[in-house]
């Protein structure tokens, strides 16, 4: 049993953003500069409270107070251990990243008075939902974040993000319910909902595949996984670019947070080996890395070919906590943090392009390298990780998954997670080629304009583009030795 200490960081952490809306809307009637520093201000100091924890995580305490009876019978309560502080690190450190460059994007935008305090107020929920200590608390902060996220879909109020974001709004019900009603099971069968507490699921009857199903709803549709992913194609090309890159990068990993809870601490390896259930979210994986990976060939639209690729890495990310190996479930929590970090920085790139030229189409970026150097290169190194070639960190986590899915003797996985990089290739590599050795609009003889964003939004881009490097050339580095603690952790062995 691991030592808990009492402290307050994870609650200062989650409730500064959230309270922090208050201020931000008396502020932004009077400077829309110190609005958006504000929000800066804010982002960091939340990220720095999330650093802090690292020192009681490192010497392998976990962080964990209560405040019972809040809502009877349940309460709330906050606990952090390695797997959620993960989450917790990168997905303060990203959304940093996004505010920084949400202040030159956002500058001629309307409405921008809504977008910060929701943006702080996602900030707040998604925190939520990986600092707390059971599934009740889970729960409230996932339908924050969620709610106050289908804010920053429908920004643009055009028919399409309207559209767009009613399906999500009703997908997010649907996944809502599902969600408390697996709650409500999981406390009728246990008596508790606690993370902290080891007791599962011991029989696998109908009760308990019930809450198995309704938990792979609620997480998956947030997930984005088949066939509950109906929503993110529509949804991320509607929304600004830094919350495309949130909703993508950060905001879908919650999902996997969640199920990653359920499967190792409600179920159990064991329980789903002895049931097969763990086979119904192997078919689930292997079809969404499939389908997200085929429909994206044909996309047209760089910020809807962008999306349809994050439903086939979300399948990646299913397929590892589904194999039920020490190896997959290293690499799985690896990919989340190298796909917070790759799909980040291609949604940030990709908006840019599009607020500095004005083109969204795959087609009309010829020769767009040599017009925005830095913001191609930094777009070229996140779609390499992303196909999985080596030295980047997508190649790492890709590996570590063949190797686990071998462990697990599936090595048809194998198989498909070859064949989803060629395709991840196909859809990303003509738009490198094009943009670095096609022939722009620019006469022939004529040094192309150059179109280069100003730095709060290249700054963002090239520190992640680093990382991507970082975390792949480095054979031992914080995010691979954080990862191997929180796969252990949830297998018990940590």
């Amino acid at each position: 049993m691991r030592e808990q200490i009492i402290n307050f960081l994870p609650v200062w952490a989650v409730l500064l953003p959230i309270v922090s809306t208050i201020p931000l809307f008396i502020i932004e009637q009077k400077s829309a500069k110190l609005r958006d520093w504000f929000a800066v201000v804010i982002s960091t100091l939340t990220f720095l409270l999330v650093l802090a924890m690292y020192s009681p995580i490192k010497n392998g305490q976990v962080i964990y107070l209560e405040y019972p009876r809040i809502f009877p019978p349940f309460g709330i309560s906050f606990r952090v251990d390695f797997l959620g502080y993960v989450l917790a690190l990168i997905s303060s450190f990203v959304w940093l990243l996004c505010v920084i460059y949400s202040k030159e994007y956002m500058c001629n935008e309307h409405s921008c008075n809504r977008f910060y305090p929701f943006l702080l107020l996602s900030l707040g929920g998604c925190l939520g939902v990986v600092l707390t200590g059971d599934l009740f608390s889970l729960f409230l902060f996932f339908e924050l974040m969620s709610l106050a996220s289908y804010v920053l879909v429908v920004h643009e109020e055009s028919p399409a993000a309207m559209k767009a974001g009613y399906k999500y709004l009703m997908l997010t019900l649907v996944g809502g319910l599902a969600l408390f009603f697996g709650i409500v099971i999981t406390f009728e069968v246990l008596g508790t909902v606690s993370f902290n507490n080891t007791v599962m699921f011991e029989v696998a009857n109908g009760l308990a595949f019930t809450a198995f199903l309704s938990y792979l709803i609620g997480f998956g549709m947030k997930m984005g996984i088949f066939p509950l992913h109906v929503w993110l194609p529509d949804a991320h090309p509607v929304a600004p670019s830094p919350a495309s890159a949130l909703l993508s990068g950060i905001m879908l990993k919650t999902g996997a947070y969640g199920l990653l809870r359920v499967i190792y601490q409600i179920f159990g390896p064991a329980l789903l080996l002895e049931a097969n259930w763990h086979k119904i979210l192997l078919v689930l994986a292997g079809i969404t890395i499939f389908l997200g990976s085929a429909v994206a060939i044909a996309q047209t639209d760089l910020k809807r070919r962008l999306a349809y690729s994050s439903i086939g890495q979300m399948g990646y990310i299913l397929l590892g906590m589904s194999l039920l190996t020490e190896n997959a479930l290293i690499g799985d929590i690896f990919h989340i943090l190298s796909h917070a970090m790759m799909k980040s920085l291609l949604f940030l790139a990709a908006g840019i392009i599009i607020f500095k030229t004005g083109k969204k189409q795959i087609a009309d970026l010829k020769g767009i390298g040599y017009e925005m150097p830095i913001t191609m290169i930094c777009f070229t190194v996140a779609a390499l990780a992303m196909i999985g070639i080596p030295p980047f960190n997508g190649y790492v986590s890709k590996l570590l998954l063949s190797i686990g899915a071998l462990d697990a003797g599936h090595s048809f996985y194998v198989l498909l997670l070859i064949i989803s990089s060629l395709m991840n290739g196909v859809y990303y590599l003509p738009i490198i080629i094009a943009a670095f050795f096609g022939k722009g609009d620019s006469p022939k003889n004529k040094v192309p304009l150059f179109k280069e964003a100003a730095p709060a939004m290249l700054f963002p881009i090239v520190i992640l583009a680093a990382f991507c490097l970082i975390f792949g050339l480095f054979p031992r580095n914080l995010a691979l030795e954080l990862s191997e603690l929180a796969a252990k952790l949830l297998l018990g062995r940590g």
